[in-house]
């Protein structure tokens, strides 16, 4: 994905809004947590069930960093409108340039693009961040999720049926990923 793109992205989301995407910090945590907390009710996104708290969550900072996996927060006229977070994929060396993403939305922004831009930004920035792949996991009666994933060129690469169960249903997850 080019710069252009991008930047056309951002001025698609609202020629009148400021949009700026930039590094997580303490200070975001607690509207990070509310768009979580928010995702986990809708049984659609995560397979958290429970909701989190600042203090469960104050590591997830510390668990990315800028330069390697990092923490990102989207902010639309100086809200927080959604975040997303790039982390190791799994502990040995082999998949050393593979990364799970992660993003999330807050419900009063979605529906503008918020979760396209910093998913744009993730694909654009992975080279120089040394991430070679970029996998999701998503469920799949997520179909938000799934069509933007594969508008932005991500791949089914494979399924787990019935891995999760959320309440009384079982769910199939989705992996779904992306050479960058």
């Amino acid at each position: 994905m080019s710069t252009a793109t991008i930047e056309d992205r951002r001025s698609q989301i609202a020629a009148a809004e400021e949009l700026k995407i930039r590094d997580a910090v303490e200070a975001d945590l607690p509207a990070i947590i509310k768009i979580y907390n928010a995702a986990i009710a809708t049984r659609i996104a995560t397979a958290q069930l429970e909701p989190v708290t600042l203090e469960n969550r104050r590591r997830w900072l510390k668990e990315h960093s800028p330069d390697r996996h990092p923490f990102w927060v989207l902010e639309i006229n100086r809200k927080l409108a959604g975040w997303l977070t790039l982390k190791s994929f799994l502990p040995r060396g082999a998949y050393r340039g593979t990364a799970e993403v992660s993003v999330y939305v807050d419900e009063k922004f979605r529906r503008r693009g918020v979760a396209r831009a910093l998913l744009e930004e993730a694909i654009a920035r992975a080279p120089s961040l040394q991430i070679h792949v970029i996998v999701g996991l998503i469920f799949a009666h997520n179909a938000p999720s799934l069509k933007l994933f594969t508008e932005l060129g991500f791949e089914k690469w494979g399924l787990l049926p019935r891995i999760a169960r959320l309440d009384a249903h079982e769910r199939d997850l989705t992996i779904m990923g992306r050479h960058v």
